[in-house]
């Protein structure tokens, strides 16, 4: 068995869903070309970050010394409650990619949510903030990965390890990788395991045999533009992530224009319109993951209950989820924005 298979299966171990390799060469001249214009056209809106280190974001060669390949790695965070049954999970690979698993129930359908709190005005919850920061739980089986690597290998080897914190063009080295491909709402799109895939990245300068992209697309669907609140997916294919609520909700760190704090409905924290309607997600299994620590009850939360907490009971109740790198003030603004969508629609 060659190195590459031999990481590919400790990872499938390790409890991800995904995997692939490629080498560290710089993006694609076309795409780095289309991500200057995208930041040249201002639709990464006060995301400065951005426009750093954009040098090191197209090359990941130069995130570590001697770097000459990439492992990619994914893990399916499509929540249970929107399944009648769990995918099981399977420790078969298939190439760069888990073999599929006996999928239980049906797809993902915001009429598959929890239910709302009765009689008490709630905000929506995103997805993947229904989970412990994935940045933590990725990041520590990455470094178990790279153990594991440490005794694979007889000779030093450099690495770094990226869980969507370093400048880094994830979304390109997982196509590469051969993880999926990029649709229409701009998200990684795996056929078996549908576009709620979290990444991961090693940078290493260890010489790995490469995947191949996959042959997969998704022509002449438009349901994720049709979908999208405030037309942040635009119908010429870019996409204006000024006015998509996922960045108005948490990163954007100001006030909210009326026209379209109003299209936020009772959107609490992110979105998931453009993941719901994907035909690739209807039939994607459910999370797998037991140590994933899964939190459903916070899928919808009291607007009243989240403008009368301080900073203790906030960081009591979210201290091990995303949510509170949004910070108590920045969900507070958006549980009034709520509440004034509610009032509204009465």
């Amino acid at each position: 068995m060659s190195l590459s298979q031999d990481i590919k299966h400790k990872t499938i171990e390790l409890g991800f869903d995904l995997v692939g390799v490629t080498d560290a060469a710089p993006i694609d001249a076309e795409q780095a070309k289309a991500l200057a214009r995208w930041l040249e056209s201002g639709f990464a809106g006060d995301m400065d970050y951005m426009h750093r280190n954009l040098q090191k974001r197209l090359s990941p060669a130069k995130l570590t010394e001697g770097a000459q390949s990439v492992i990619v790695v994914g893990l399916n965070y499509t929540p249970v409650h929107f399944h009648e049954g769990r995918g099981t999970r399977d420790s078969r690979v298939r190439g760069n990619r888990l073999a599929p698993a006996e999928a239980g129930g049906r797809g993902n359908s915001g009429e598959h949510r929890a239910s709302r709190i009765e009689n008490r005005p709630s905000g929506r919850v995103a997805n993947y903030a229904l989970y412990e920061d994935y940045h933590q739980f990725v990041k520590e089986r990455l470094r178990d990965l790279v153990a594991l690597l440490n005794l694979l290998v007889d000779a030093e080897f450099k690495f770094k390890i990226c869980v969507d914190s370093a400048p880094l063009a994830e979304r390109a080295l997982a196509v590469r990788a051969g993880l999926g491909f990029i649709g229409k709402n701009h998200m990684l799109i795996n056929p078996e395991l549908g576009c709620q895939i979290f990444l991961g990245e090693i940078v290493t300068s260890l010489k790995l045999r490469t995947d191949e992209p996959i042959a997969a697309d998704c022509p002449g669907c438009c349901k994720c533009i049709d979908a999208c609140p405030t037309g942040a997916l635009r119908g010429d294919g870019q996409f204006d992530a000024g006015s998509c609520i996922n960045y108005l909700t948490i990163e954007h760190k100001g006030q909210i224009r009326p026209e379209l704090a109003e299209k936020i409905g009772d959107r609490l924290f992110g979105c998931d319109e453009c993941v719901l309607v994907c035909p690739y997600q209807k039939d994607a299994p459910a999370c797998a993951n037991e140590q994933f620590k899964f939190h459903g009850d916070r899928a919808n939360l009291d607007l009243h209950e989240i403008l009368n907490l301080d900073a203790e009971s906030f960081g009591a109740r979210f201290g091990d989820s995303p949510i509170k790198r949004l910070g108590l003030e920045g969900l507070k603004r958006n549980a009034r924005i709520c509440l004034a969508n509610a009032a509204r629609r009465c």
